[in-house]
């Protein structure tokens, strides 16, 4: 299973641009892979930063690149 780190630098290097953190747990909390919400998360109902749709692609792409969907 592939870093935050890791899927940071294939998103900048295909994509052009810094994919955040809680982007990248929202796209793949979206596909079951997390093992449930931070305990310091105030509202559990209520996610901060969702991933943008327009990002969503790109960090799905580098997911399948490291073999995790």
């Amino acid at each position: 299973m592939a870093t935050y780190r890791e899927i940071i630098d294939r998103v900048r290097q295909t994509d052009g641009f810094v994919a955040q953190t809680c982007w990248i747990a929202d796209v793949k909390a979206s596909h079951g892979l997390t093992r449930g919400q931070s305990p310091n998360r105030i509202d559990p109902g209520r996610k901060v930063k969702p991933c943008p749709p327009e990002k969503r692609a790109a960090i799905e792409r580098a997911l399948i690149h490291f073999e995790m969907v």
